[in-house]
């Protein structure tokens, strides 16, 4: 890849549309701005409708913002054609030419911009090894498997050599485990370019796994940006902990703050938590526990009954009853540690700065 990454810029950009039952029009994409910093792996991540989508076919330039602008470097872009924009997709469903071999898939874009042909040959041989499709430059599409046929549409992507690569929920057609293997060689391959990516993905683990920084989206806003380790320890809101991860909210009132240090009441238990601004002396809240943060033992915190207890072979699962509701309980590597049995009293015993306040 020869060219510098580019970022990604946009400015307080709405999208209307109209409900077509009630004929009332919403805000698919409400006031969004964003700053992505050129050669970064950004997600775009939010259960359907949440406007990720939509905000990714705006700066492809397949939808066009109402209101807003749209920057790509330094040049707005909102009045320029998809295809004048130094932007490429790689598509849910793959967009793969079944009558063209592998080799005329990737060149295919090459070709339209007259690229000489001693060149396309170069450049779609480099991207046949980048992507290890070697050897394959004259076999059928649809004669490759699944994982194969995403590599040759992120090859072709690659080949045009873009500023910025637009990815659609390119994995939701591939099973379980080769979405695992792809979204890997998806990152090393976006790392050895150093190119600019944004991922679209409902998938929280995928985006856990890809990204430099995500973006959680509800209902056309944007809910929390931040790195994957932000976003999990520190959600912004009970939306997000639900969202990203398995989560327990412990109901609470905080008594006092000092150094940024909460003393919350839990189930009539005192426990000292690191807090954020927002946190208010007097005021009840909620507080985020993760289920591999927890376990049980015979003497601990907050005192719970075992209504379920699973063992899953790398991890035992427990479902604990307190006067907060049920807490969810990941504890791994349990071969040594005493197993609890549905029915059995216990405690909860945690680390109170496991713990976060909304």
């Amino acid at each position: 890849m020869q060219k510098t990454p580019k970022g990604v810029r946009l400015e307080h950009i709405t999208k209307i549309y109209q409900d077509p039952k009630t004929k009332k029009e919403f805000a698919a994409v409400n006031d969004v701005s964003l700053d992505i910093k050129p050669g970064s792996f950004v997600t775009l991540l939010g259960p359907s409708g949440c406007g990720k989508t939509t905000t990714l076919r705006m700066i492809a330039g397949f939808e066009s913002p109402d209101k807003g602008e749209i920057y790509l470097g330094d040049e707005a872009i909102n009045a320029l054609m998809p295809n004048k924009r130094d932007t490429a997709m790689v598509f849910q469903s793959y967009a793969l030419l079944p009558h063209y071999n592998v080799f005329d898939n990737i060149a295919y874009g090459l070709k339209l911009r007259k690229v000489p042909k001693a060149d396309i040959e170069r450049r779609v041989m480099n991207m046949l090894e980048l992507v290890e499709l070697q050897g394959l430059e004259g076999r059928m599409t649809n004669q490759l498997s699944g994982g194969q046929q995403q590599r040759v549409a992120l090859a072709r992507a690659l080949v045009v050599e873009p500023g910025v690569l637009l990815f659609d929920e390119p994995l939701s057609n591939l099973d379980a485990k080769l979405r695992v293997s792809m979204r890997t060689e998806i990152r090393k391959i976006q790392q050895k370019v150093g190119i600019t990516a944004i991922y679209v993905t409902h998938d929280q683990s995928e985006a856990m796994s890809l990204s430099d920084e995500i973006i959680i989206m509800h209902k056309g806003v944007i809910a929390q940006k931040g790195t994957p380790h932000d976003v999990y320890y520190r959600p912004a809101s009970e939306f997000v902990a639900d969202f990203i991860g398995e989560v327990n909210f412990l109901s609470g009132n905080i008594i006092s703050i000092k150094n940024n240090t909460a003393e919350v009441s839990v189930e009539g238990v005192s426990i000292s938590i690191p807090c954020a601004e927002h946190a208010t002396v007097g005021t009840s809240c909620k507080v985020v526990l993760r289920p591999e943060a927890v376990s049980l033992a015979d003497e601990g915190v907050l005192p719970c009954t075992v209504t379920l207890s699973t063992f899953m072979g790398s991890y035992q699962y427990y479902w604990a009853e307190t006067k907060s509701g049920t807490v969810k309980i990941t504890e791994y590597n349990p071969r040594n540690k005493k197993i609890y049995k549905t029915g059995d009293k216990a405690f909860l015993s945690f680390e109170s700065s496991n713990l976060h306040i909304l």
